[in-house]
């Protein structure tokens, strides 16, 4: 039985912009990288992080994050998630708690609709031009848009769960309860039956449910996989994206899918199938490196904590090398980047 919690902001447009987020320490940096990106875009929303492992939620708790409700594991998992938890991997029990986290908001805190968005995004532009687009629609889902040379619809699916929307109505919670226990039963890495993770349940819904829009709005889910369908440029501050045929428009958020801190004073920008567009590795890549620097740089003021302390210390040699390298790619220093996608150094 679903129950709908009354609500009366369930009209054509928010007034508060709800969303959450799931990530354990070692996504921390880019979680609070994300958070501060919605911060600086709007004041107008609140974000509930659930955090996965007790070090990243005892550094959240003590951080003040003024927009922001940090949710231990012991608050939000229920009997049926710890159940069938041993059974999968970190990263698959991640998957598989998305749709639960959304229910957990939207019940516990009474919230007309939530949004949950990928730890490893970063907000250009607010958001709510995105949400705004659903009209009387009651879900909201978000396209892959794959380049051609990078379709994978098939094994990974039509929609990618990065931003996605579910209001607190009839159609709303069907969708999602629907999604949960499905979840719950079966998400796993690989393609079995149809199935993969989490995202291929959402092939079909246009189709098995009534009020689910697709995201139109092309700043909306750029990432590397349709990176290079797009240009950018900045004007008057604002990173514009560009689809061929149609005119520019603000970059909403891009979604940094596989980036990574590497040894050898490098990072990887993403996996190497992915060329990306020179230009939003100038503009987008470079703005993430600072965000994850500043992020960094929080972090270590807020935790004392000896061992954490020391785990960020190294990510920060490694960030103080990245930002580095940003400098010397701007300025033309770096080779073959474009192809492998790591930044090395090469100051020759």
């Amino acid at each position: 039985m679903i129950f709908v919690v009354h609500n009366p902001l369930t009209a054509l447009h928010f007034f508060m912009q709800n969303f959450c987020t799931l990530f354990n320490s070692f996504y921390l940096s880019r979680g609070l990288a994300m958070y501060y990106s919605l911060l600086k875009q709007s004041s107008d929303f609140h974000l509930y992080i659930f955090a996965f492992d007790d070090d990243c939620h005892a550094t959240l708790s003590k951080m003040d994050l003024s927009n922001a409700t940090i949710i231990s594991l012991n608050e939000f998992e229920t009997p049926e998630l710890l159940a069938i938890k041993s059974s999968r991997t970190p990263g698959e029990y991640c998957w598989t708690c998305t749709a639960s986290t959304i229910w957990h908001c939207i019940h516990t805190f009474s919230l007309d609709h939530c949004t949950y968005i990928d730890a490893d995004l970063l907000f250009f532009s607010d958001p709510k031009i995105l949400t705004d687009e659903m009209g009387n629609n009651a879900v909201l889902i978000t396209e892959h848009r794959y380049n051609p040379d990078y379709d994978q619809s098939e094994l990974s699916g039509i929609y990618c769960v990065q931003f996605i929307t579910f209001k607190n109505t009839e159609q709303g919670l069907k969708v999602l309860d629907w999604w949960r226990k499905a979840c719950i039963t079966w998400c796993y890495n690989r393609f079995e039956d149809g199935k993969f993770g989490d995202q291929k349940y959402l092939d079909d819904w246009t189709t098995r449910f009534e009020g689910v829009h697709v995201m139109q709005h092309t700043g909306g889910g750029v990432a590397p996989w349709n990176c290079k369908t797009y240009s950018y440029e900045r004007i008057a501050g604002q990173i514009m994206v560009k689809s061929p045929g149609s005119e520019a428009v603000p970059l909403v958020f891009y979604h940094f899918h596989d980036f990574r801190y590497s040894a050898s004073e490098s990072f990887r920008l993403t996996a190497e199938q992915y060329l990306l567009n020179s230009d939003a590795i100038r503009l987008i890549y470079g703005a993430y490196a600072n965000a994850l620097r500043d992020a960094e740089s929080k972090i270590l003021l807020t935790d004392k904590s000896a061992v954490f302390h020391e785990n960020l210390l190294q990510l920060t040699w490694i960030k103080i090398s990245l930002s580095r390298q940003i400098h010397y790619l701007l300025k033309g220093r770096y080779k073959n980047y474009s192809k492998k996608h790591t930044l090395q150094s090469n100051l020759q």
